[in-house]
């Protein structure tokens, strides 16, 4: 909307002008004089010719006021530069017409060089770094630097309750070669898979209606320095990542890991869900239902209201019912948390065996979450 404006508005300042130009008196040259219609037609259609151009030319963004003032400014410096240089020039061709010439294409060049300077500037804002010596002036962004969605984040879905709790207040990007990989799976012959995609373009649409959250599609193939077509789907990320100079919002262990070979910052959903938990010390007491058995003989688990594991060890002959539990050791990694404890009131001379099983009771948990996370 304002640049269509400033379209308008070009256009009318170049029509007065213009016509000012082609209705003076004195000075003025026999074939402009004889031909005032002609050539106020001439230089209307070198307007319109500017405006033509521009809209052939693929539209960005139209945010930032600031693009504005720098555009005028760095045009009408151009012009003047340019009309410095080419004024000799005008009079060595035309001899004493050489001066309405001149002013002719002044008036051309100090319409033209700041309307291209506004209008490149509004449209490539995102891109905008203006560099003085010492001194670089680069663009602002909402909150401080964005956040690149990946698709399994959106699929997840704990991103958008995120969102609306006014915790992000950075603006979050979503590479369009991630929306067409949601939107893949939601086409999916397998029925698993298309409602974890369409669960992943639900979570999309409601953060865009979330009146508080700044999101867009960042779109690769006009960003510069992009081929997604030969990176893998975790490289294009980091890609992205790496030009907006932003993180990656992710669940994905693997390319938390490839991230940060590359030095690419992550904010990993685990992590925040794990630090937002209550946490636990040896000796509190935590109450769950035990309802199956562990991987170490006279083992019982149970889980807790948020989802977390917890192993009893001599709880075997008290599954199915409401245990008192005595923690005694909690593991906690990205994957997720467990917590280790024994019926309270009871002796542990079990604390060995619950570490010692850990490691393995922690490779039987992360298949059956992954597989809960997805059937949610």
């Amino acid at each position: 909307m304002l640049l269509s404006i400033i379209r308008a508005l070009f256009i009318c300042i170049a029509a007065g002008a213009f016509a000012t130009f082609v209705n003076q008196q004195d000075g003025m040259p026999d074939v402009i004089h004889n031909n005032r219609f002609l050539t106020f037609f001439i230089l209307m259609l070198i307007a319109v010719g500017v405006i033509l151009t521009d809209v052939l030319i693929k539209r960005k963004r139209i945010e930032d006021l600031s693009a504005l003032y720098f555009g005028l400014l760095i045009g009408v410096l151009l012009s003047y530069l340019l009309l410095q240089a080419v004024e000799p020039l005008f009079a060595q061709a035309f001899g004493n017409a050489g001066v309405t010439y001149y002013h002719m294409f002044s008036l051309v060049m100090l319409l033209s060089v700041p309307y291209f300077s506004i209008s490149f500037l509004m449209q490539t804002k995102d891109d905008f770094r203006f560099i003085i010596p010492y001194v670089e002036f680069s663009r602002e962004l909402k909150g401080g630097r964005p956040l690149v969605l990946d698709s399994h984040a959106l699929i997840d879905g704990r991103i958008a309750e995120l969102v609306e709790t006014h915790v992000v207040d950075s603006q979050m990007l979503v590479p369009d070669f991630v929306l067409e990989d949601l939107q893949r799976i939601a086409d999916s012959g397998d029925k698993v898979r298309r409602g974890r995609g369409r669960r992943g373009l639900d979570v999309l649409s409601r953060i865009q209606q979330h009146p508080h959250a700044e999101i867009r599609i960042f779109e690769t193939s006009s960003a510069k320095g992009m081929s997604v077509k030969h990176s893998s789907h975790d490289q294009s990320l980091i890609d992205v990542a790496k030009i907006v100079s932003g993180r990656i919002v992710t669940n994905d262990v693997n390319l938390n890991k490839i991230a940060g070979v590359q030095n690419v910052e992550v904010v990993n959903l685990n992590d925040v869900a794990n630090a937002l938990k209550p946490k636990y010390i040896p000796g509190e007491h935590v109450r769950i239902n035990l309802i199956k058995e562990g991987e170490s003989y006279g083992q019982g688990v149970g889980y807790l209201d948020d989802g977390t594991m917890v192993v009893c060890e001599q709880g075997k002959d008290l599954i199915g019912q409401q245990v008192d539990v005595e923690v005694t050791s909690v593991l906690q990694n990205s994957a997720g948390r467990m917590i280790f404890g024994k019926p309270s009131g009871t002796e542990s001379n079990q604390s060995g065996r619950s570490h010692r099983s850990a490691d393995r009771a922690e490779r039987t948990e992360r298949p059956e979450r992954t597989e809960r996370t997805e059937r949610s």
